[in-house]
């Protein structure tokens, strides 16, 4: 098969190239290729925490000087209670007590560096976690509406840990490189030659990496490749799952997350190999090395050339100098992951903030409410305009309904108003003044807006109803969610405005947190109303209450209403119709019944049972409903 293949249920699944088209998008934003800037990037974090780093760095430092001091004091101990004599046992409690002292420093020391460290470590991800979660909320929407959920949450969790782990490790990684070096300088003084022959492997183990380098990186940066685009299929499947149980497709789904769970599978599999092929190689020649010391070593002590304590000193060395080579190996397979991680995090630090404030930026205590569009174009994508030079205005106080088709640009008005995206040409004015020149909370504070599909945070029903206005006290929120009709319900439960919500309110209707998103609008107190399809879902009781409520809640305000159930706006001082992102007519309620045109024809539908229905027909419906 070409553009599928069978899966083992006998479904279709799709092609694998549609998987590795995401995973490429993904690399297309976020990069894909190692930069030493994430280093530097990743120390403006660490700054802040300098004094710490410096005392663990002075830790680690200390015990990497007690590992060194050790085999000389076995040395010293063996060789001078062998030549002591009668001074034998004086020497030997000597260095006993020596080493007892090295040791306890040495455990002291590693304590030290294990707290200040972990302690840097997690006040630094904190700050990242942070930094990351604070620029998200203000990114440009058109960022967001292309990003999967399950690639962002990737990047705040998993990427931010490899960070840290990164960090804990490279602090002793420093540690590492000074014992290194230090053994190589003890062993080439205690014996240049025998030092010599036990560093000859080193040139075998320096080719084997430089092999292995490269081909480590690339399946390292694969794997992280890989976690994304499984986690973002994880999101999705997860946002979507009454979707998916509603049409039966649990089996497609599974097979479609299935693929890119094994791809990611296959990826650390192989990621894990590499991570781990140059341990044995380093216990290879950790063997072969002291295999040279115990012969070389052992003839030169038999021929009284080497002293025995010299030698026992070189199998500790030995022994210790391979070890922050197997530590520096692994610790590489952790950079490289931090590596990828840090420029996928600083990527998303870095998307630039579309929608910023100017300098000096309208900001004014009160809005008066007018609102102007200016032969307004726009686009989401490049070539494919939504709205297109679209002109109107809204007087102070004046409720104006925006109707039209689907997709006619009735949400893309309102999201312009709240600058939630840029004008490609015209001008959004609020009070006279273009929308670019207001600061964004202005905006926020003069503009509520009521969407279709509600979103209410965890939290009390009291916490949610004053989200907007932290200052609203109990008998305010009472207050507003009397006038929207929710009192009663709220009452009713347990624990009333205290009743905690479950995510998105999920323990009430949909009625119910409909309402309480009416209340949350009422209680923020702004000038300028948008309600997006707010009573789409409600059922017709509950919207015989909340047009109740809205003549309250619109009292003295500037309000612009969006609804495809047209009987919630026609009380509308105002109705424009759009379609195709051009407006064609304007007018109110009765008088664009009376011109039979678009309104006409969408008022019609909506009180038809099909939709076939004879031009005839509409002009009765429309006569039924003016005598009406």
């Amino acid at each position: 098969m070409t553009a599928a293949t069978k899966h083992r249920s006998g479904r279709t699944r799709p092609p694998r190239a549609i998987v590795g088209s995401q995973i490429d998008r993904d690399e297309e934003m976020f990069g894909k290729l190692f930069d030493g800037h994430v280093v530097r990037r990743f120390l403006d974090y660490v700054r802040p925490y300098r004094l710490e780093t410096m005392l663990s760095l002075v830790a680690v430092l200390i015990v990497t000087f007690t590992q060194l001091a050790i085999p000389l004091i076995i040395r010293h101990g063996i060789d001078n209670v062998i030549a002591g004599g009668e001074r034998g046992t004086a020497v030997l409690l000597a260095t006993v007590a020596v080493f007892a002292v090295v040791i306890v420093v040495n455990s002291a020391a590693n304590w030290w560096q294990d707290t200040l460290v972990s302690g840097i470590g997690e006040h630094v991800i904190f700050d990242l976690r942070r930094g990351m979660f604070a620029h998200l909320q203000d990114v440009a929407l058109a960022f967001m509406d292309r990003t999967e959920v399950g690639r962002m949450m990737s990047r705040l969790q998993g990427d931010v840990n490899t960070l840290q782990e990164f960090l804990e490790n490279s602090i002793s990684a420093i540690g590492d490189i000074v014992l290194l070096f230090g053994i190589v300088a003890i062993m080439l003084a205690l014996n240049f030659e025998l030092g010599l022959l036990t560093l000859s492997a080193l040139p075998i183990l320096l080719v084997i990496r430089i092999v292995w380098l490269p081909r480590a990186r690339a399946v390292f940066q694969r794997a992280r490749e890989t976690n994304s685009s499984a986690n973002g299929a994880l999101a999705e499947g997860i946002h979507a799952v009454r979707t998916v149980q509603s049409m039966d497709r649990q089996t497609v789904n599974l097979d479609l997350y299935d693929d890119k769970a094994h791809e990611n599978l296959r990826a650390h599999l192989r990621a894990a190999k590499f991570a781990q092929v140059m341990v044995p190689v380093v216990d290879t020649m950790t063997g072969a090395a002291m295999g040279v010391v115990v012969v070389i070593g052992g003839t030169l002590v038999l021929d009284g050339t080497l002293d025995v304590g010299v030698m026992v000193a070189f199998l500790f060395y030995v022994q210790r100098f391979f070890d922050p080579i197997r530590s520096l190996t692994i610790q590489y397979s952790v950079m490289q992951r931090a590596m990828a991680s840090g420029r996928r995090i600083f990527e998303v630090l870095d998307v630039p903030l579309a929608i910023v404030d100017k300098p000096g930026a309208y900001d004014p205590a009160a809005s008066v409410g007018a609102i102007e569009f200016r032969d307004v174009s726009f686009a989401y994508v490049a070539g494919q305009p939504v709205l297109r030079q679209v002109s109107f205005a809204v007087r102070p106080g004046e409720v104006v309904a925006l109707v039209g088709p689907t997709g006619s640009g009735k949400t893309s008005i309102t999201a312009l108003l709240h600058r939630f995206y840029e004008v490609d040409s015209g001008a959004v004015l609020i009070d006279g003044v273009d929308v670019r020149n207001w600061t964004k909370a202005a905006l926020g504070r003069h503009i509520a807006m009521v969407l279709q599909d509600p979103f209410l945070f965890t939290g009390t029903i009291f916490e949610n109803v004053r989200f907007a206005k932290d200052n609203a006290t109990r008998d305010d929120v009472e207050l507003a969610a009397r006038a929207v009709g929710a009192h009663d319900f709220i009452a009713r439960l347990p624990l009333g405005y205290d009743t905690v919500l479950e995510q998105q309110g999920r323990n009430l209707s949909f009625g119910q947190r409909q309402l309480i998103s009416f209340a949350r609008a009422l209680v923020a107190d702004a000038r300028i109303l948008i309600l997006d399809e707010a009573t789409a879902n409600i059922d017709s009781y509950t919207e015989r209450q909340i047009q109740v409520a809205l003549k309250r809640l619109l009292q003295s305000r500037t309000g612009i209403v969006i609804a495809h159930r047209l009987a919630t706006v026609r009380g509308a001082d105002r109705t424009v119709v759009l379609q195709e992102g051009r407006i064609v007519e304007t007018g109110t309620h009765a008088a664009l019944l009376v011109k039979g045109g678009l309104y006409a024809r969408l008022y019609a539908y909506n009180y038809a049972s099909f939709d076939d229905i004879p031009p005839a027909l509409v002009r009765d419906a429309v006569a039924a409903t003016m005598r009406t």
